[in-house]
């Protein structure tokens, strides 16, 4: 393989994984940093910690897509994927999901030794992940759970050992993606249900999963208003942030419909996009403030 030839095949998979989409757990690592050192830590923790994300992430991206290439192929919406319109081959894909796991590691290892000891577990469930849509209408939690070790592990990533705050906010987040989850979920419904595929939607349909949704993002506020029990430095500007993430989710699921998905997207790459930044803002500010 050439040199111009790997690289083309590099920036296919970075699309394929849009890895842009880190956007969506960097925050939530952020916030579960900057509580755990109660303000901003050294710039060598702040490296690392990106480095793991990025890792992380990338492994589990990298291996849904090798999990899912013939489910993709046989999806009318994601055939056009790169694996399976085989515009990338399979074993660079492979590559690629074994360097990042390693980039994972090497972070938790220049971190601390219990970071270390756990990079393991977490790399298993992010690539677990992958499978459950054989088996369970549930994996959408399975989704959060993987996702939901951003902030647990960026605090201990800061602290090296673990309370009782991280678990709250991993609980939020475990919530909030799979309530968005479900939403995304809804566009498959059809052909989930026609392949033998488990989902939400696909096992109670739309109505039912658009309630489902809701109340998993109704629990997420419930955790963040429990934060500041457990975490009692928070204050006003913290509480700003939740108020626009109940609105940021209340708008997402205005715009989703019964019968009328036109406006998906803006629910789920606009809005939670939104959503995870505004929250990390909003604390860091709370806590600056807290410090001055």
């Amino acid at each position: 393989m050439t040199e111009k030839s790997s690289v083309n095949q590099l920036r296919t998979v970075l699309e394929m994984i849009k890895f842009e989409h880190t956007l969506f757990a960097l925050p939530f690592a952020f916030l579960g940093m900057v509580l755990a050192a109660g303000g901003w830590p050294a710039w060598g923790v702040v490296g690392w910690i990106v480095v793991a994300m990025v890792g992380a992430r990338s492994a589990a991206m990298g291996f849904n897509r090798l999990a899912d290439r013939q489910i993709d192929a046989a999806n009318p919406r994601t055939a056009d994927r790169a694996l399976p319109a085989g515009l990338v081959s399979v074993p660079f894909v492979a590559v690629f999901v074994l360097v990042s796991a390693l980039l994972l590691v090497l972070a938790a290892w220049r971190l601390n030794p219990l970071a270390l000891q756990l990079s393991p577990l977490a790399l298993a469930i992010v690539l677990a992940y992958s499978y459950t849509k054989r088996f369970t209408s549930w994996s959408h939690l399975v989704l959060g759970l993987a996702i939901s070790g951003a902030p647990l592990g960026a605090w201990i990533a800061v602290r090296g050992g673990v309370q009782a705050a991280p678990f709250v906010l991993a609980g939020a987040v475990l919530l909030w993606v799979a309530g968005f989850d479900v939403l995304y979920a809804l566009q498959d419904r059809e052909h989930d249900v026609r392949v033998g595929l488990h989902s939400i939607p696909a096992r109670f349909g739309e109505r039912a999963a658009l309630w489902i949704s809701g109340l998993l993002h109704a629990g997420m506020l419930a955790l963040l208003v429990v934060l500041p029990i457990v975490y009692a430095e928070l204050g006003a500007a913290y509480w700003v942030g939740v108020a626009g993430c109940a609105a940021l989710l209340g708008y997402q699921h205005s715009i989703v419909r019964p019968g009328d998905l036109s406006r998906l997207d803006a629910a789920f790459f606009g809005a939670n996009g939104v959503l995870a930044v505004w929250l990390f803002a909003a604390t860091a500010i709370d806590l600056w403030i807290g410090r001055s």
